[in-house]
């Protein structure tokens, strides 16, 4: 393998994942039911005041998209796609399976674009990115790339569950009494 070839490696792996979530985040603003649609489906899964997390999600996916597509803060970055995704996975899909085609969508996909956000922190974006332009990249890859990634991706998703995740309980069915005695 030669530097160019990884280097365009770590290019198509952080477009693509950027391209992603850019999209992901401008159709919750822009797409459907718009952002209070966005809201109403965060309602849906428990996280209250739906607004603030349709505007939270949002932001931090065209934002996180952005970086990764310039190279640019990529553990911050990467920090984003595994926060919002961990969300996802934690409020919507872990208790519908693996698959994402069976009903409910399962957690495949969530699992996926986490890992990537993880393995992209790690390995950091390439030189062919504004992070190696600017000198940053050699203080942003490995452990330090992994520790971003977990401490503000993973830590501020479950701070925020913490926080404002509340899903309604189902109340608990009624024991029959049985037949009535005479």
């Amino acid at each position: 393998m030669t530097g160019h070839s990884v280097d365009l490696a770590l290019l198509v792996l952080r477009v693509g994942v950027g391209v992603v979530f850019l999209a992901h985040g401008i159709n919750h603003v822009f797409g459907g039911g718009k952002i209070a649609g966005t809201g109403r489906w965060f309602e849906s899964l428990g996280m209250r005041p739906g607004w603030l997390h349709a505007w939270t999600a949002s932001l931090t996916e065209v934002g996180a998209g952005a970086l990764l597509l310039l190279g640019l803060l990529t553990p911050v970055a990467g920090a984003g796609v595994v926060g919002v995704m961990l969300v996802a996975w934690i409020t919507n899909h872990a208790r519908k399976g693996f698959f994402i085609f069976r009903p409910g969508e399962g957690y495949e996909y969530v699992m996926t674009l986490t890992l990537l956000g993880l393995v992209i922190s790690i390995l950091g974006p390439g030189n062919w990115s504004l992070d190696h332009a600017t000198s940053l990249e050699p203080h942003l890859v490995g452990w330090t790339g992994l520790w971003i990634a977990l401490g503000a991706g993973g830590g501020g998703a479950l701070l925020l569950l913490a926080g404002y995740w509340r899903p309604e309980r189902k109340p608990a069915p009624t024991p029959d009494p049985g037949p009535p005695t005479t």
